[in-house]
């Protein structure tokens, strides 16, 4: 029953993934032709893209990741999760329907509940702090392309447009610069919550998120060098960006029309950029194990002070974080909309060559199936691991990241001069990912040592099996 449940949760998700980067191909298409048409002005497809990929799409991730991270925590902990709230529908009330009536009284909670400011606060820098940490994570998604760019020909019926639909918000030159122009903003959100709440507590979370988040902007820009200098860009979108340009293959080879190979995805490029991007830009969203700016079991937090939907924004931003960074990640280092292998036969089958809205509705899916993932893999982290201490947050990025992140630079920088095609590099990408999966599988040497030695005691002598039989001494009075 519950393996049903999940199969059909399953599909229902990619459905919705598939018709709505259906409707967005064809409403970029109609808009982007309408208003060349009539006004002369181009980008149409890129404010429907606003519309649906920011304030639909991810707005609605970001909300049922609220759920998520309560459920799959449950998961891992073996335990149930929410499930009281109910619906006041005939029929519903007695379901607890996986749990998503918890979404709806989260935002009903934040909305009607009175929102409290310190008499002596600033009034005006504490209503403008929730804004500026919400706007600036918010923004971030502008760049992502969330699918491929194409030449969509509309029926007479809807127009008869022909248009060319790039899948991404904007496509500006800066491309990656412009990522860490809007990502740097953040910290005045977090600064000034602290500072303007007049309270010591809000005050020491505000800076403790301000000195984490500058120092792991440094790992954050030198990790990406890296791809910038593989492809010759910073842009994301368009058929010149990084992810397009990862759709191509180092090697390959067909097998009975099906291609197959390696692709220059990020990953297998610069293994060690993602994984120096991953954790630094894990410590800019501020969640655990890098989550000592807030403190979730302590009075410390930046904003300690705010409550209502104030409140809300900064929590919500914390989730919109998260989808933005799955799909940066995702455009950057697993080949954005690409699948790593069977890209031109799919794209050469007929009915994706008559009816390109399919063929983008279904990398757009591809792409958004990866975001869920990495999602998954961020909310795991932050159940596994224990909070960091703050001390040891700085010695992470000051004194690892950064030097690695030189290092790879410098390595990265030799190979694409040698070999331009990428091929030399990939070869050190791959062995770095064994090292990594080498170093990762290989038990601890304390825990090799004992396991050495409990075979070593139990396999030689077997006299001392009976020694673990010892009586208990009588803690009473001896009797005399």
């Amino acid at each position: 029953m519950r393996l049903g449940v999940v199969f059909t949760g399953v599909f229902l998700i990619l459905g919705a993934f598939f018709g709505l980067m259906a409707v967005a191909y064809a409403a970029g298409a109609f808009v982007e032709g309408l208003l060349l048409e009539k006004f002369q002005i181009s980008g149409g497809g890129h404010l429907v893209q606003v519309v649906l990929m920011m304030l639909v799409i991810v707005m609605v991730i970001a909300t049922l990741l609220t759920l998520a991270e309560r459920k799959w925590s449950a998961f891992m902990q073996d335990r149930t999760g929410p499930n009281r709230a109910r619906l006041p529908i005939p029929g519903l009330s007695n379901s607890s329907l996986a749990g998503l009536p918890h979404i709806a009284t989260d935002v009903v909670k934040m909305l009607t509940k009175e929102a409290f400011r310190p008499e002596s606060a600033n009034k005006f820098l504490f209503a403008l702090a929730p804004m500026l940490a919400f706007a600036p994570a918010f923004a971030l998604f502008l760049i992502v392309p969330s699918g491929p760019t194409l030449s969509i020909a509309l029926p007479a019926w809807a127009g008869g447009y022909t248009s060319t639909v790039m899948m991404s918000p904007t496509n500006p030159d800066s491309g990656l610069l412009m990522l860490f122009a809007i990502a740097s903003l953040a910290v005045y959100g977090t600064s000034l919550a602290g500072w303007s709440s007049n309270n010591k507590f809000a005050l020491l979370g505000g800076v403790r998120a301000s000195s984490q988040m500058v120092s792991y902007e440094v790992a954050l820009g030198l990790s990406l060098v890296g791809m910038m200098a593989a492809f010759s860009t910073v842009r994301l979108a368009g058929d010149d960006g990084m992810a397009a340009m990862q759709a191509r293959y180092l090697w390959s080879f067909n097998a009975g029309g099906f291609d197959l190979g390696l692709p220059a995805w990020g990953i297998f490029l610069q293994p060690v950029g993602f994984i120096l991007f991953f954790a630094a830009a894990f410590a800019e969203t501020k969640r655990a194990p890098f989550d000592s700016p807030e403190g979730e079991s302590e009075i410390v937090g930046y904003f300690l002070e705010y409550s209502g939907m104030q409140f809300g924004m900064f929590m919500i931003s914390e989730f919109v974080e998260v989808v933005v960074l799955s799909g940066v990640l995702a455009a950057i280092f697993f080949g954005g909309w690409s699948l790593p292998f069977g890209n031109e036969w799919i794209t050469n089958l007929k009915f994706m060559k008559d009816y390109p809205i399919l063929l983008g509705a279904f990398f757009g899916t591809v792409f958004w199936v990866k975001v869920v993932l990495l999602c998954y893999l961020q909310l795991a982290i932050r159940w596994t691991f224990p909070r960091f201490r703050y001390d040891q947050i700085q010695t992470l990025g000051w004194k690892i990241l950064l030097p690695i992140g030189l290092g790879n630079l410098f390595v990265s920088g030799a190979l694409i001069l040698w070999d331009p095609t990428l091929r030399a590099l990939a070869i050190a990408g791959l062995l770095q990912i064994i090292a990594v999966a080498m170093l990762t599988l290989t038990p601890p040497r304390q825990i090799r040592r004992e396991e050495e030695a409990a075979a070593h005691h139990g396999g030689g002598h077997g006299h001392d099996d009976h020694a673990a039989v010892v009586p208990a001494l009588s803690a009473g009075p001896s009797g005399h």
